[in-house]
């Protein structure tokens, strides 16, 4: 495997001591950690490559967003492969192998990213880079360019790996915030400019996901901050077939798709719509739905619906709505959705049927608008 020294930069993203990071992340995860190269813990499985800088390799958090991400992926019968030429994490944590190098910016990655990718040839790549460009103040204007250039890179050197470019997560520092909302503002430009040539990218809206209380010192995220971001990757992969395989740890061959449109950039957080009265059906089985707009831009959205079983376990669901404005379904994950004019009819898959008393499935999607969006209250039926 490829091994490389990490190099600390001035202002770059650091550590505290070896004492207190080792203490701190004890206190966490409560388990042991490893680090350094990485020991090629292959499982056959669908090749991920985890990419970027500390927050890739969890500073202050050992593993960082990998755990939970895993453990997600481990409870939907992904098979999946971590790879990279750097080791860390906890024993919660099944794969080590990752690609993260803390302090490195947009160009470093860009130096190196060849030989990884030909050594590792990952079939999807999780990429989340930037921050160090704005805490060294290197150039920070033509960060978006660099960006572009690396992603350029990247579909060149795998070109049938799907490649997820998150916006990078908040900062506490207000100026540098600031700069990272400028910088984020220009990624889902980059990203359409990259589907439009027929390349496999896909936005994440990471900054969205996370907020300066999710920060352990401001620039890291804490063990629940991690977390969050292990569940956006998660719902990411999960809305591209073939990305992370089937459940039950089959790997497709690619097929070219066109790629939907990018996810949106950072909205105020949604207001769910009303719980409307479950409809009980027989058996006593019921179920209740609640839609949130979770991100709006010229001429799109993005929605989640949370259905919730009733107080008797449920085999099934089926959510419907009506749009009220002409807003029309574009691309789902989750849920098999289906419209007729204005009525739209979601049902579910097949991992995200049978729901406990009470518990709890996800879906969602992305939409288009014009003129207005008004929310639609959502009736659920259970079998």
């Amino acid at each position: 495997m490829l091994t490389l020294t990490r190099r600390r930069r001035p202002g770059a993203l650091s550590r505290r001591s070896a004492a207190v990071l080792l203490s701190l992340a004890l206190a966490v995860t409560g388990f042991a950690f490893w680090s350094g190269a990485a020991s090629a813990e292959s499982n056959g499985g669908t090749r991920v490559m985890p990419l970027g800088d500390s927050i890739t390799e969890g500073t202050q958090v050992p593993g960082g967003y990998r755990i939970g991400l895993w453990q997600r992926l481990v409870s939907g019968r992904y098979t999946v492969d971590f790879v990279g030429s750097q080791f860390n994490g906890p024993s919660s944590l099944g794969d080590h192998d990752h690609q993260g190098h803390p302090g490195w910016r947009i160009d470093q990655i860009d130096a190196n990213v060849q030989g990884w990718l030909r050594t590792q040839n990952p079939r999807s790549v999780l990429l989340h880079i930037g921050t160090n460009d704005i805490l060294q103040n290197y150039n920070v204007s033509g960060a978006p360019g660099r960006l572009s250039s690396l992603i350029d890179k990247i579909t060149s050197t795998v070109p049938n790996a799907d490649v997820f470019v998150a916006t990078i997560i908040p900062l506490s520092n207000s100026g540098q915030e600031n700069a990272a909302r400028n910088f984020n503002a220009q990624i889902p430009g980059i990203v359409q400019g990259k589907v439009n040539s027929g390349k496999k990218v896909h936005l994440v809206d990471m900054h969205a996901t996370l907020t300066t209380g999710d920060l352990i010192d401001g620039i890291h995220p804490t063990a629940g901050g991690y977390d969050k971001m292990a569940a956006t990757w998660y719902r990411a992969l999960q809305s591209v077939s073939g990305s992370i395989g089937q459940p039950g740890g089959s790997s497709p061959t690619p097929t070219p798709t066109p790629t939907p449109t990018p996810t949106p950039t950072p909205t105020p957080t949604p207001t769910p719509t009303p719980t409307p009265t479950p409809t009980p059906t027989p058996g006593g089985k019921s179920c209740t739905a609640t839609y949130a707009i979770t991100g709006q831009w010229g001429g799109g959205f993005q929605a989640d619906v949370v259905v919730t079983a009733g107080s008797a376990p449920i085999s099934s669901w089926t959510v419907t709505w009506r749009f009220a404005n002409g807003q029309a379904v574009t691309q789902s994950w989750s849920a098999t959705i289906t419209s007729s004019g204005a009525d739209v009819t979601a049902r579910n898959v097949d991992y995200n049927g049978a729901l406990g008393a009470g518990a709890k499935a996800q879906f969602g999607f992305l939409g288009s608008w014009n003129g207005t969006n008004s929310a639609p209250v959502p009736s659920c039926t259970a079998a």
